[in-house]
């Protein structure tokens, strides 16, 4: 089976370093690229087809949110979770597309696959 191919999405290189990590030892998963801004995530979606989007939700320019609606549009869109410092409740996530909203504090190799096996579910 091949592995998951995912895009990481954060302003922070800090986290983006730290979840590259996690991603690569989840087995299964492999990161394809990092960018750091909604705008950056759109052509890298269409250029990479990724699998699945680790989508920041507080990005400058085009947020998270935003840049989520706008990949999930397409008919062969790729998965998007939503990752945040802050709770999930504090956001209007209502159509945006995201399979899901994961805090990162949390976030780690479990999260990640139990995140990918419930949207492969719906």
């Amino acid at each position: 089976m091949a592995a998951v191919r995912v895009l990481i999405v954060d302003d922070q290189e800090p986290f983006r370093r730290a979840i590259t990590a996690v991603v690569s030892e989840t087995d299964g998963f492999v990161v394809v690229a990092a960018t750091s801004s909604g705008e950056e995530s759109l052509p890298a979606v269409v250029r990479l087809r990724p699998d699945l989007v680790l989508m920041d939700v507080n990005l400058p320019g085009i947020d998270g949110i935003e840049a989520s609606r706008r990949i999930t549009r397409a008919v062969d869109a790729p998965v998007v979770v939503l990752l945040s410092t802050s709770d999930a409740d504090e956001f209007d996530l209502t159509g945006c597309g995201a399979a899901t909203y994961l805090a990162k504090a949390t976030f780690g190799p479990d999260q990640l696959a139990s995140s990918w096996a419930a949207a492969l579910a719906r």
